[in-house]
């Protein structure tokens, strides 16, 4: 049996960033609870690599910098970028995150997720995939690929 050998076996770790403090007005059911880019961060930031022992934000996969929500027009945008251009799981990486948002998301919102402008050498290709449909039901109908996905998403 022939073991995988990861693309990036030295990857570039980085410090996590402080948890957010929660607020009395996050406890007040009056208060309009708006969704924001650093809620957005918190929901994909634990995310885990699939290559690695690692979280997407350790591996700075994903950063808060790269999200864009937009409460009005109830979309989310979030560019992700991959730790070497040839990276061969961006995406698994980009489906993880899209999945995490579906799940964790009122469905008013639609969920964008890019490979962030010229991160990969496959950016267009990869991000035609992640914004087929089509393709991603047919890859959520994937009963190994949902078993990774979710062993991906566990901690998040």
């Amino acid at each position: 049996m022939t073991k995988s050998v990861a693309d990036n076996v030295n990857p570039n770790i980085y410090e996590k960033e402080s948890e957010r403090e929660k607020t009395a007005a996050d406890f007040d059911e009056d208060v309009e609870d708006l969704f924001d880019e650093r809620e957005i961060f918190d929901l994909i930031r634990n995310i885990n690599d699939p290559e690695h022992p690692l979280t997407l934000e350790e591996l700075r996969v994903v950063e808060e910098s790269n999200i864009r929500v937009d409460n009005k027009d109830n979309t989310v945008v979030v560019n992700f970028t991959p730790t070497i251009p040839h990276c061969s799981m961006a995406t698994l990486i980009g489906l993880s995150i899209r999945v995490q948002l579906l799940r964790a998301l009122p469905s008013r919102f639609k969920v964008t997720v890019e490979v962030s402008e010229g991160s990969h050498v496959s950016e267009h290709a990869v991000n035609k995939q992640l914004a087929d449909k089509e393709r991603i039901a047919a890859a959520l109908e994937n009963k190994n690929l949902v078993q990774i996905i979710n062993q991906c998403i566990a901690a998040a």
